[in-house]
């Protein structure tokens, strides 16, 4: 690495790489000021906790940032970075010591607290800091500075600390800071120094940043976020004299030193960081990061199913499916396409596009590619009613990735957003976007705001250095290099985790084309999710492939002011539009403008702009009608998933579908909620008896085909139709795809159904799915249900391969369990049933051979080891209770949110 100068050779002890011991933030007092959390220490009790992690007492590497008003600025409550520290990087991140290093947040501290607390100055600490480490033998390096700066520190230090063990300087270039490849070399070279203490100065906020992100690879147990102290310890920079900065005018010294560097921090930025000081402080509730992270999932291994450079089948497991909307987009499809084969040597990729209609070659270029899902949608539902329509087919996947077809995918994109998405947990990754010339694409986007209209109306893409409140568009380029939490971003590459996806629903289609993203992004954020920019993840954003025809220009702005009429109020809505307004009468040279006012002074003409054009052969109940057949639902105390499930079917029953929910033992409201839906049948037993109540709904159902449905899957309209469809002419018995709802099960649920998605009877099978439907036919050959448990697999058993299938259509949502309690009952159930019909040896060697046959590294084993120890467990309990009569239920997922479910 350019810059790298080497000391003193290698003394003393070095834990290399190891943390252990010490719990983070324990015993520590913290408020937080200005929206940043600041640790009340004094001098003594910092220098001991530095001290005591760079003996390898910490299972997490330990930084240390000086809080003042810079830092406010910058991480504060709307500062740029605020929340780009709290969340790991690659790797794990640092846990955060913050300091008090200004005097106005130490005199706002001692404030509150109603105790005197020192300034604690990166300048102020490093010299004992030094005097410890030549004593205990503890290794320091530098990073940031000059080559020069660095040669006056060994001489320095040399004179006069010749016991300190000085692992090393670097002097990277600043442009190398941002840059991948650039940084794995420069950690791994630091990593291979063996430093315990790291001083990383390369000043507000990118010390902060790049310690968030890289400072775990380095290996140090401690980096100090410590700016100008290289410079202050190489004596290139005198510092103030004890009266000026016991009196807190250092700020001043500093800036007589030097003035042009340093008159934007302490005139321009300074006074706003004070006043947000000023606000109302908290006490954290504890001294973890401010928003939790909940456990990582690392990147699954490529699926079985999946060839290198192929797409995931439509059934089983993907690590991501790919959603696309095309419209005439013949010539973007090959790069596009191609770019996201490369990414499948790390993920098994699924990839789903649904066609608007396009006039020009696109379908046939889809139909080339065999493994890619095309969903025709007969007109031109726009973007979001494409997504939509696409997302019925996304099946069971790890996360959603909505892409434009006019994008390129550099390599490993997909691989890094999976990664911070798997840092951050539940919630949306974007990715940087670049033009086809190589320079960054401004696509990430501050919440709309009357200011921030006002500004751009005002200024458009001149002045971009213009402040946050009068831009909704980020123009710095630096907030391009670095990642952190942003509002919202451009709708062309969108990651977004499957459970956030399950519960934020459809994109709102109102849109047709502009602002469905903003739309989409508010309600993540407002369902408490984390957004994200990812910067080490590229796309070539071609741009224009949807077209600047006038009309799309003038729905540009008009669905801006629809974003405002949705969330905000009447009043506000109307000043919005008027600033929307005035943005398009001084642009009115183009004709998108002219369309534009027209269709804000009159609101009836919006309808002349572009909207969607559905053909009714593609609604349900409009059209072509719904084809005849029953549903049938067996009930047992399932007051609280009845309505989700009853809600999701209501289309069917509007269309006149004979739905039967049939109550057998309830001791809930399970009846009067079935009863309050217009449409249903209710049947009442008091027996509890699941076969009971299937033989009760069949005597009572007047039609056929029928699907039988367990109360608590959610199904979609569609499902319904391409299972009555299906069985028309085609197989006696079928079940839908499934889709598993994870959110919110614990680590160890999820990683057992990871591994059960490659039962072979998971792909071939009617049980397993709480749902299947049988025909005319196949319902004589039944006749009644005997007392099983296990209903589906003795109907599995009454069909041959080629009387059943699994149908391809957009999945059932199964809600399970979310702890290990719920998840053993239903396994108990589940071999008390096989055991009953003398299937459990069978379906035990199946299991076995697929999970084996699935293992392709350390994560797919552990899933099968997970598998097989819950399997054992499983049937150890069913052969305790083999001759009992108890219905065993999870109750895990039918309490609180994880009752309401819903299929994306």
């Amino acid at each position: 690495m350019q810059g790298r100068q080497t000391g003193t050779p290698v003394r003393g002890r070095h834990v290399s790489g190891k943390h252990s011991g010490r719990n983070p933030g324990k015993d520590r007092t913290r408020v937080v000021l200005g929206g940043v959390c600041v640790d009340l220490l004094t001098a003594g009790d910092a220098l001991a906790r530095i001290v005591e992690r760079a003996g390898g007492g910490g299972n997490v590497p330990l930084a240390v940032a000086s809080i003042n008003l810079d830092h406010v600025h910058y991480f504060g409550t709307a500062g740029r970075w605020n929340g780009a520290l709290d969340l790991p990087g690659d790797g794990g991140g640092p846990e955060w010591l913050n300091v008090i290093d200004g005097a106005p947040v130490a005199a706002r501290a001692s404030a509150l607290s109603g105790r005197r607390w020192p300034r604690l100055a990166g300048s102020d600490l490093i010299e004992p800091l030094l005097d410890h480490c030549g004593k205990r033998g503890l290794r320091v390096g530098f990073l940031g500075g000059t080559s020069e700066t660095h040669q006056r520190l060994q001489q320095v230090l040399a004179q006069q600390r010749p016991d300190l063990i000085l692992a090393g300087c670097w002097a990277p270039q600043r442009g190398l800071l941002t840059d991948p490849e650039a940084n794995r070399e420069l950690t791994a070279e630091i990593a291979g120094a063996r430093v315990d203490i790291l001083v990383v100065g390369l000043g507000k906020p990118r010390q902060e940043l790049w310690i968030a992100e890289h400072g775990a690879a380095t290996g140090a147990d401690v980096l100090l976020a410590f700016g100008a102290v290289v410079d202050f310890l190489a004596g290139r920079i005198q510092r103030a004299p004890e009266w000026v900065g016991s009196n807190g005018l250092e700020w001043a010294w500093r800036l007589a030193l030097e003035p042009r560097r340093m008159a934007k921090r302490y005139l321009l930025q300074g006074p706003p960081a004070y006043l947000r000081l000023r606000l109302p402080a908290r006490v954290p509730a504890t001294a973890k990061p401010v928003r939790e992270v909940p456990d990582k999932e690392p990147l699954r291994p490529l699926s079985a199913l999946s060839l290198p450079g192929g797409f995931a089948p439509p059934d089983g497991y993907a690590d991501v499916v790919v959603l696309t909307v095309t419209h005439n987009n013949e010539r973007d499809l090959g790069d596009f396409l191609g770019s996201l084969r490369a990414e499948t040597a790390d993920l098994s990729i699924r990839v789903v596009v649904a066609d608007n209609s396009s006039t020009d070659a696109t379908v046939a270029v889809l139909t080339a590619h065999p493994d890619v899902r095309l969903v025709e949608t007969g007109g031109n539902l726009g973007y979001a009613g494409g997504i939509n329509a696409a997302a019925q087919y996304a099946g069971d996947a790890g996360a959603v990735l909505v892409l434009n077809p006019d994008l390129r995918v550099c390599r490993g994109a997909v691989a890094a957003m999976l990664r911070r998405l798997h840092g951050i947990g539940s919630g949306i990754v974007v990715p940087l976007l670049a033009d086809e010339d190589g320079s960054t694409y401004s696509s990430l986007r501050r919440e709309p705001t009357i200011t921030r209209a006002f500004g751009d109306a005002l200024a458009g893409r001149r002045l971009s250095r213009r402040p946050a409140w009068l831009s909704e568009i980020e123009y710095d380029a630096e907030a391009y290099r670095y990642a952190h939490p942003v509002d919202w971003a451009t709708g062309a590459a969108v990651l977004v985790d499957m459970p956030l996806a399950r519960r934020l629903g459809n994109w709102n289609e109102s849109f047709f084309l502009y602002s469905e993203e903003t739309d989409y992004f508010r309600r993540a954020r407002a369902a408490g999710a984390a957004v994200w920019f990812e910067p080490a993840a590229s796309m070539i954003h071609r741009r224009g492939g949807s077209g600047q025809a006038p009309a799309l220009a003038a729905l540009m702005a008009v669905n801006r002011v629809r974003y405002a009429e949705l969330h905000r109020s009447a009043g506000y809505a109307a000043a919005f539009r008027g600033v929307v307004l005035l943005a398009e009468t001084l642009r009115l040279g183009g004709a998108g403008h002219r369309l534009a006012v027209a269709a804000l002074v009159r609101p009836g003409r919006r309808a002349a702009l572009p909207q969607a054009q559905r053909p009714a052969s593609v609604q349900d109940g409009a059209g072509t009608p719904f084809p005849q057949g029953t549903v049938i639902i067996p009930c047992h105390n399932e007051e609280t998933v009845l309505d989700g499930t009853l809600d999701a079917l209501a289309p069917v029953i509007e269309a006149g579908t004979e739905v039967i929910v049939v109550c057998n033992g309830c001791s809930d409201a399970s009846a009067d909620v079935a009863k309050s839906r217009p449409g249903v049948r209710v049947l009442e037993l008091r027996e509890a008896s699941k076969t009971a109540a299937l033989n009760a709904g069949n005597k009572a159902a007047d039609n056929w085909p029928r699907l039988y449905l367990d109360a608590d899957i959610t199904v979609r309209p569609e499902t319904v139709r391409a299972v009555f469809e299906a069985l028309q002419d085609g197989p006696l018995a079928v079940r839908p795809a499934v889709d598993y709802d994870l959110a919110g099960a614990s680590f160890l649920v999820r990683s057992y159904y990871r591994a059960r998605r490659h039962l072979p009877g998971a792909r071939q099978a009617l049980w397993g799915a709480g749902a299947y439907a049988l025909s005319a036919e196949a319902g004589k050959r039944l006749g009644a249900l005997p007392a099983v448990v296990a209903d589906d697999l003795y109907v599995d058993r009454l069909f041959t391969g080629p009387e059943k299938a699994v149908l391809d259509c957009p999945p059932v949502l199964v809600r399970l369990p979310r702890d290990v309690p719920g998840l053993l009952a239903i396994l108990r159930r589940t071999y008390r049933g096989n055991s009953e019909q003398g299937a459990l040896h069978s379906t035990a060697l199946g299991s076995a051979a697929g999970i084996l046959a699935a293992v392709r590294g350390p994560r797919s084993a552990f899933d099968a080891s997970v598998y097989i120890v819950f399997t054992l467990a499983g049937r150890r309990l069913a052969a305790s209770s083999r001759a009992g009569t108890a219905w065993e239920r999870d109750t895990s997922s039918r309490t609180g949110s994880a009752a309401h479910g819903r299929v994306s």
